[in-house]
């Protein structure tokens, strides 16, 4: 379960950096009341833009502030057998056995609908399905960049699931909290990508980089790489089908939360505003194969990640406007829709509506208890208000299942 004491740990790093309250609020920019509030356990949560100003002052990765990742396997462990096999399915032993083409039994498009639906899994929260699943799937992947004898049009194809599964290991890696090891399955998948005969894969994949590189504190970095990947995207003509204008959309947000966690919400609001008018082209145009194998890129998304950055920048009445009678499209994942609802829970929480943000962590709740266990903020916004003195109707069973009741 998510780490229950954001103060805690904020206040060990503190201590062990050699800083006062006062020195953390001066190379942080928070005030050092919010600080004080946070360790004194008077506040549980924060804006992500402060988290990321403390993490900064701090010298460490939001992660490490933010205490336990965000998702952790049944047992609790997030480095067990089963994540040491996809670590070893990452990174095999050096001087291994030299690849051979898989069995006669081996289909490609099996293999790229396992990958497909690992994503939808992904998407679901569903992460010891997914690690039991992806060794194999990186390992057959790996196999079959060696299929055809020469057949160009297969190694390629072969190329491209194996960006995709180690695209996918790569996300696993982060919810686990080993973003270094994510980076390392991310340059992997590029590589793979550039093998490939799918223009689009780098891109995707790049888009992923820049969201480890927001996870590790790496603002100015993944806004970079995302807005140079969204410009040659759109540069390569791609942006014509509805594939690679998802992609280009994607990697706009992505830079778009960048520079709202990076307090430019001036900006972000500019690159959002450009990515709603391309959004509604999407429909429009001719589309691939298999949606989620491509950027999640819809007039819904983008007006999910518009309340999620209205909320980090303390706009919590504007998020609850954009929110309002908010009809999401069919292709949105099960883990955007989430994030919705906690992100309408915190507005409410911000603006003193308890009662509103009981309504919302209940659907939440409702639809994915398990990520809500696993998401440190969302069990903060519980502490926060199990914490009132008039606690909200409806609060204790959710306190009780995320064990924040006393």
């Amino acid at each position: 379960m998510a780490n229950d004491d954001l103060g805690r740990t904020l206040r060990r790093l503190r201590r062990l950096a050699s800083l006062t309250q006062e020195d953390l609020a001066e190379r942080s920019g928070v005030c050092v009341d919010v600080i004080r509030q946070l360790e004194q356990r008077r506040k549980h949560s924060a804006r992500l833009p402060t988290l990321h100003a403390l993490a900064n002052g701090l010298g460490v990765e939001l992660t490490t502030l933010l205490g336990d990742p965000p998702a952790v396997s049944a047992t609790g462990e997030n480095d067990g057998p089963r994540f040491v096999a996809v670590r070893r399915a990452i990174m095999p032993a050096l001087g291994g056995p030299e690849l051979q083409p898989p069995g006669p039994g081996f289909s490609l498009a099996v293999l790229r609908e396992q990958i497909a639906e690992g994503w939808t899994q992904y998407h679901a929260a569903e992460f010891d399905t997914v690690m039991k699943a992806l060794p194999d799937m990186i390992a057959d992947a790996r196999a079959a960049t060696v299929l055809g004898d020469g057949d160009g049009d297969a190694r390629g194809a072969g190329f491209a699931a194996l960006g995709k599964a180690l695209q996918l290991a790569g996300h696993v890696a982060v919810r686990m909290g080993k973003t270094d090891l994510a980076l390392i399955s991310l340059e992997r998948a590029i590589d793979a990508a550039d093998r490939s005969a799918d223009p689009l894969l780098r891109p995707i994949v790049i888009n992923s980089v820049a969201w480890t590189y927001q996870r590790q504190g790496r603002l100015d970095d993944a806004l970079s790489i995302a807005l140079h990947a969204a410009d040659a995207t759109a540069d390569g003509g791609h942006t014509t089908t509805a594939d690679g204008l998802k992609v280009w959309g994607a990697l706009t947000m992505s830079a778009a939360t960048s520079a709202a966690r990076s307090n430019d919400y001036e900006r972000a609001a500019a690159l959002m505003a450009h990515a709603e008018k391309e959004a509604a082209r999407v429909a429009k145009l001719p589309s691939g194969d298999d949606s989620r194998m491509v950027s999640v890129f819809s007039p819904s998304s983008v007006r999910i990640e518009r309340v999620r950055l209205a909320v980090q920048y303390g706009h919590p009445q504007e998020a609850l406007a954009l929110a309002k009678g908010m009809r999401l499209d069919k292709d949105v994942p099960a883990s955007w829709r989430t994030w919705l609802l906690l992100d309408v829970a915190r507005a409410h929480t911000d603006l003193g509506d308890a009662a509103g943000a009981v309504k919302a962590l209940k659907s939440l709740h409702r639809v994915a208890p398990t990520w809500m266990q696993h998401h440190t903020l969302a069990v903060a916004i519980v502490r926060d208000l199990w914490a009132l003195p008039n606690r909200p109707t409806g609060l204790r069973p959710l306190a009780e299942s995320l064990g924040v009741a006393e």
